[in-house]
């Protein structure tokens, strides 16, 4: 199937099947002319590709798991580094939400320094 085909069956913009091509995630066979031709196997690592990417797992990350992944789910066989690759992301994603609640309780206490009564001036963009 050509690339416009898997974009609309897999959820990916043409661009970013491109860009996993160009990072080593896809590997579409080409045609004599040099079209991509994808495979119901493409597609089915394309799929799983997105879903590692909508959990917000970079290209490296990727890189990792997906040699791990044995069903659509995804679930995975444990592989070797699966666990710490996991782990590490969890981590991640801990130290991401700390520093967004630090910078929320910092906003909350700019709000909560301004005046009730005086209305606050709204820029012109």
């Amino acid at each position: 199937m050509q690339i416009g085909e898997i974009a609309r069956r897999s959820g990916i913009t043409v661009r970013m099947l491109r860009f996993y091509e160009a990072e080593g995630l896809l590997q579409p066979h080409r045609t004599g002319s040099g079209y991509r031709d994808y495979s119901e196997a493409d597609l089915e690592e394309a799929k799983r590709i997105k879903q590692l990417a909508d959990a917000g797992l970079t290209v490296e990350a990727m890189h990792d798991l997906l040699p791990c992944i044995i069903s659509p789910k995804p679930t995975f066989h444990p592989c070797d580094r699966l666990r710490a690759r996991l782990e590490g992301e969890v981590a991640k994603l801990d130290r991401r939400l700390a520093d967004m609640e630090r910078s929320r309780s910092q906003i909350v206490g700019y709000l909560a320094d301004l005046p009730v009564d005086t209305p606050v001036p709204m820029s012109q963009d």
